[in-house]
């Protein structure tokens, strides 16, 4: 691993990679076809509403190869926030090469002396084994939940 990889906070200038990574992410993991304005928008939301959460980007060479986004869940059983770990995507030709690592990482720095954030949770796809020993390598236990949805899209 090249010794230039970095990590930030997203930020405007990587709207259109963070739209990429969105509609790829969907494409690859549930075969669903996103539609580019959608997802630009809701990026923008995101990025300008810091009160809903907030993209992460791993760098090689001032490129972005991976990202993430926070978003928070509130628990009156903890009194503090979850983060929810979502749309993790890495440029397949950076996979396996500890970009998700960093962006963990990058995530547990910056809790780490936060009394506000209880954790971290994220959801994957039952198929998705290289997500899961993914997420099992960076200290992350599956929990005794089931995910429910009602969609109002579908």
């Amino acid at each position: 691993m090249p010794d230039t990889l970095s990590v930030r906070i997203g930020q405007e200038k990587d709207v259109n990679t963070l739209v990429k990574h969105n509609i790829a992410l969907a494409m690859e993991t549930e075969q669903k076809r996103l539609s580019p304005p959608i997802v630009t928008q809701g990026v923008r939301m995101l990025l300008k509403n810091p009160k809903y959460g907030f993209y992460t980007v791993a760098e090689i060479d001032g490129k972005v190869v991976g990202s993430c986004m926070v978003t928070y869940e509130w628990s009156d059983w903890r009194c503090s926030l979850f983060w929810w770990i979502q749309s993790v995507y890495v440029k397949p030709e950076f996979r396996r090469r500890g970009i998700f690592t960093k962006l963990y990482e990058f995530l547990k720095e910056k809790v780490s002396n936060d009394k506000n954030v209880c954790g971290f949770r994220l959801y994957v796809e039952k198929s998705n084994h290289t997500g899961q020993n993914t997420y099992s390598g960076v200290g992350m236990k599956e929990a005794p939940y089931k995910l429910y949805e009602e969609s109002f899209e579908d």
